[in-house]
């Protein structure tokens, strides 16, 4: 018989000693530590071995081969570590084991999530009444949000798509920007609206859609805008898109997986001007809140729109008049996403997600500070938690962000931006200080000093 508390104990104390580790530990692993995940494989077992013995190997293998996103100086992707109070909340849950899809195979999850979306609403400045629903991750809440947005147009057209399909439905027209993120492009090919049938509009120096250069709208039509672009932290000018959008009776969806949360900050709340006119929004909960993975959100501005394209029924599930959180996304059986959610906003409140947001962004420019005075070009406008930097040739740049993460001091990806290549710093956790900032880049430094000058 397992003695399952002497079992949660170890992970408990295996999870800890991870986490005080982190501060310490490289960024990335060393390549001898990811070959060891070997360890891992092989034929499976003929019989079964004891659980703590699997833990065991499991924490001995797997963590060393670990990135430490979870520490302080990992800005590689918009990927914020988890609040302690957060992964708190999740081991609870995990314990709790609910499926979050209906209110009578979880009460407390659905009571959660609910009230998760009400508070999130709230904080983001989203119309009152607004509805959601949790999901994986930033590609699905775009691909929920849009199914609403296909319901909606072609429903005013005359065309009921989720009883008949797209087969002899009224084309729909998609309007993207030039910088499109390809999570939005990857739900409008599962949606079956096609990638490469949309409108590109054509963006400005910081990846700005042009809302001058809008096409004129006709029938059924997406505009789909972006709050936050992934290289530059640049948001589109949804106000003029709306503006344009709605007056031909067109549906706005607003990709806005982190960019969103700036409207949490009154510092930063500039950004996001319009971001409320619009009929639909994609957000993000791992990216800025730093709650654990995966905890995607849609939002839909009328919640009826959301609920017709995502509803279905069986006889076997019992139903209340209470609201039933499988009747707005695309899963059924799911984890209670809403227990991390509720946790992180009860804990922070509205001035400390403001804070998070805002420190963050701070943090975003004292890099860019840093850079700019070493006399390295600064490739965008810092104004949210991204900085993109040119070490100059390309050849030179790419060695630079190889060699700062071989160095295992932080952790920074490479992108291109208008044809150059860049180092791209994305700062999105509660647990990076102004001293893993400066510690970070000195490290950055130091390896682009030996880059560029090896002698």
């Amino acid at each position: 018989m397992v003695d399952s508390r002497d079992l949660l104990r170890s992970a408990a104390d295996r999870s800890l000693r991870y986490l005080d580790g982190i501060v310490d530990r490289r960024v990335g692993p060393l390549p001898e530590q990811v070959d060891a995940l070997a360890r891992l494989g092989g034929p499976l077992p003929e019989g079964p071995a004891g659980p703590a013995e699997v833990l065991a190997l499991l924490d001995d293998a797997g963590s060393p081969a670990t990135v430490a996103s979870a520490g302080p100086r990992y800005f590689g992707f918009v990927t914020g570590g988890s609040l302690p109070v957060t992964l708190a909340a999740n081991w609870l849950a995990g314990a709790w084991d609910q499926n979050a899809g209906l209110v009578v195979s979880s009460p407390v999850g659905a009571a959660l999530e609910q009230i998760a979306i009400g508070w999130l609403v709230d904080v983001l400045g989203l119309p009152a009444g607004t509805g959601g629903a949790l999901v994986t991750g930033a590609t699905m809440a775009n691909f929920t949000a849009l199914a609403a947005a296909r319901h909606a147009v072609l429903g005013a057209a005359g065309w009921d798509v989720e009883a008949s399909g797209l087969f002899g439905a009224p084309p729909t027209t998609v309007v993207v920007g030039d910088e499109v993120h390809i999570s939005l492009l990857r739900a409008l090919t599962l949606l079956g609206l096609g990638r490469d049938r949309v409108v590109r509009v054509p963006a400005d120096g910081q990846g700005r859609m042009r809302a001058e250069a809008l096409p004129r709208l006709n029938g059924p039509a997406i505009v789909c805008a972006q709050a936050g672009n992934v290289n530059s932290g640049a948001f589109d000018p949804i106000d003029r898109i709306c503006t344009h959008a709605h007056a031909a009776g067109a549906w706005v969806h607003v990709d806005g997986a982190f960019g969103l949360w700036a409207a949490a900050a009154p510092e930063r709340s500039y950004l996001t001007r319009g971001v409320a006119q619009a009929d639909s929004w994609g957000l993000d909960a791992h990216k800025w809140l730093n709650v654990p993975y995966d905890s995607g959100l849609a939002f839909v501005r009328r919640p009826e729109h959301l609920r017709s394209a995502m509803a279905t029924s069986a006889a076997y599930f019992p139903q209340t008049d209470r609201r039933e959180p499988f009747l707005y996304s695309p899963e059924m059986s799911r984890r209670a996403r809403g227990v991390e959610i509720w946790a992180a906003l009860r804990t922070l409140g509205r001035a400390g997600v403001a804070d998070l947001v805002e420190r963050n962004c701070r943090q975003a420019a004292r890099f860019a500070e840093g850079l700019r005075g070493a006399g390295y070009d600064v490739l965008n406008d810092v104004v949210l938690n991204q900085v993109m930097v040119s070490f100059g040739d390309d050849e030179t740049t790419r060695r630079v962000v190889a060699g700062v993460q071989t160095d295992g001091t932080c952790w920074c990806g490479g992108t291109v931006w208008h044809g150059r290549a860049a180092m791209r710093i994305s700062v999105s956790s509660w647990a990076t200080t102004d001293e893993d900032v400066d510690r970070s880049l000195a490290a950055i430094l130091r390896v682009a000093r030996d880059s560029t000058d090896p002698e």
